[in-house]
């Protein structure tokens, strides 16, 4: 049994149809990235996994069980850092701890934690007007691992920054999951760049225009940490842009 199961989901939005029948498995360890085009239901699939959206039919399974809403075992870390302004980073990834039972202190405690994680020690009173658009968005990675999920999923989670702080951020995240630091096994992420996919993913899956098919599903067998210069990483890089 696959860690997460999508049966032939069906999805439309009016007269648009994003999903007919659509399936796919998704495997514990896994670090899987949506590659397509735009609009063609990368971040739609997401928010199904998630719970946060209903497929019209099919259905899909976390561990053999009907996912119908959100679940704690699954976390989703979105394009823009969606953190309260008028809370400190500490706080920020306090709140869902506090929201889930978990006393004030004990909360803090954590969040401390998971901010140097993701390499924020020092920022922890500080507010998102005081921190870059790259720390912002660590400060919503931490707060995504603290509530520790198995599984994490990204929505395009680097687009808006700069390129240095995005390929940073990139190299943080899959320390974390390749080096076990975190509850997260398992990450989906939707991504525009074929790149990013190959450099981080082992897997891509290819997505076609609506309603989305898919069209390629590619393991990557590279060591990590990834060398772009290499010819290996050419290869995957050529074999994936066949498909776009």
């Amino acid at each position: 049994m696959a860690l997460i199961e999508v049966n032939k989901i069906k999805k439309r939005y009016g007269k648009v149809e994003v999903f007919n029948d659509l399936s796919i498995d998704i495997e514990t360890g896994e670090f899987v990235a949506l590659l397509g085009p735009s609009g063609c239901g990368k971040s739609t699939l997401l928010r199904i996994i998630a719970g946060l959206e209903r497929p019209d039919s099919g259905e899909v399974r976390f561990r053999g069980e009907p996912v119908r809403g959100p679940r704690r075992e699954i976390a989703l870390m979105f394009q823009s850092p969606t953190i309260l302004p008028w809370k400190t980073a500490q706080d920020n990834v306090a709140l869902p701890l506090v929201a889930r039972g978990m006393g004030w202190r004990e909360a803090r405690e954590a969040a401390a934690r998971y901010l140097a994680l993701v390499g924020l020690s020092g920022f922890e009173e500080a507010y998102p007007k005081q921190l870059s658009g790259g720390m912002q968005q660590r400060v919503a990675l931490a707060r995504a691992l603290a509530v520790e999920p198995e599984v994490l999923l990204l929505d395009e989670p680097f687009s808006a920054l700069d390129p240095l702080t995005a390929e940073s951020l990139r190299a943080e995240l899959v320390r974390i999951w390749h080096e076990n630091l975190s509850t997260v096994h398992t990450v989906i992420m939707v991504t525009h760049a074929v790149d990013e996919a190959v450099y981080m993913a082992n897997r891509v899956v290819v997505l076609s225009t609506r309603p989305a098919k898919i069209v390629a599903d590619i393991k990557i067998n590279l060591p990590y940490p990834r060398n772009r210069k290499s010819p290996e990483f050419q290869k995957y890089l050529d074999q994936v842009y066949t498909y776009i």
